[in-house]
């Protein structure tokens, strides 16, 4: 059994983060290692063979509420198993129920000491849930025992960035491509670093150091060419903006944050009709996105159309309040 102050320890953790996962699931987690356990990790599992193969596969067939259930069974009967704790955790993580896999990450850490794969597990849960304040001294132990793994400064950077500490983060980001100079995202998100700083020679070249990288991707991300977009509509290098935002588009069709800036490209060009066009592609693929009602409210204002601007307005102050509660204080 666990002792009393490890499941004090437990609640405390459910009722810090409770209200913290709907905003969880909009964090884009990339460049991550994947949870699912490997072949070397079923086998070890305390299970029987039928069992550990119906487990992998209802895994494979994402049927995670199975395979859930399943390993709570075993739990049940071996309450001191770390490596089931960590296997239903890391399932958890996979099924989205990134509460559930920290809690069970607690559990398992309360019984022995975490493998690097489930800490960094238990770390990413915490940034999801937005506790990057948990999740930053498991990244640092993490990259002080792997000192050679890229992801961990990375992440580091990625909170420091949230934290709107640039200086830190540049470095960090920096740190990890040391480490790997081909690590795509790194280079974006430094670009987003250096134009924070307001370096935007510097942002701009390692934004096309990331899109050129991102190119020769298997499947490439629309991130790298919106960023680079973004940063060109800001400075008013509108045909520049239009290639990379298009680039964007290409990679993902129904991408909102590029059809938004394309809005305010078109907007620039004083094009309402156009830009019209994009807000309401915007809107239609993410519903709860404000800033497009935002821009919608300033072009019906511009075009006298009151009642259309003012349920705009309406509408965009009532999902920034909505997002804003949705993330724990």
């Amino acid at each position: 059994m666990l002792t009393r102050t490890s499941y004090v320890l437990i609640v405390a953790l459910l009722i810090a983060l409770a209200g913290g996962s709907t905003a969880a699931q909009r964090l884009h987690l990339d460049d991550t290692p994947s949870t699912e356990l490997t072949l070397e990790l079923y086998q070890r599992l305390p299970l029987e063979e039928p069992q550990r193969a119906a487990l992998r596969t209802a895994v494979r067939a994402r049927q995670y509420g199975h395979a859930e259930e399943l390993l709570a069974r075993e739990i049940e009967k071996q309450p001191k198993s770390q490596g089931l704790l960590t296997a239903v955790a890391g399932i958890f993580f996979l099924d989205g129920k990134y509460l559930n896999c920290a809690v069970a990450m607690k559990k398992a850490e309360a019984l022995a000491p975490l493998a690097d794969r489930d800490r960094f597990t238990l770390a990413l849960s915490y940034i999801i849930l937005n506790h990057q304040d948990w999740a930053r001294p498991e990244l640092e132990r993490l990259a002080t025992s792997s000192p050679s793994n890229p992801l961990y400064p990375y992440w580091l950077g990625r909170i420091d960035y949230d934290a709107m500490q640039y200086r830190a983060a540049v470095e960090h980001f920096q740190k990890a491509l040391n480490l790997n100079p081909g690590f795509m995202k790194a280079y974006d998100n430094l670009g987003l670093c250096y134009e924070a700083l307001a370096q935007y020679d510097d942002a701009m070249h390692v934004y096309q150091q990331a899109i050129t990288m991102n190119r020769a991707a298997q499947v490439p991300s629309p991130w790298p060419p919106l960023n680079l977009g973004t940063l060109l509509v800001k400075l008013g290098k509108l045909d520049e903006a239009e290639t990379c935002l298009e680039e964007s588009l290409k990679y993902d069709p129904h991408f909102p944050k590029a059809h938004y800036q394309m809005a305010l490209l078109r907007d620039k060009q004083e094009n309402d009709g156009a830009a019209l066009q994009e807000l309401a592609e915007a809107v239609r693929n993410d519903p709860d996105y404000p800033e497009p009602h935002y821009l919608l409210g300033r072009i019906y204002t511009r075009r006298g159309e009151k009642a259309k601007a003012d349920a705009e307005w309406q509408t965009f102050h009532k999902l920034k309040q909505e997002s804003s509660q949705e993330r724990p204080h």
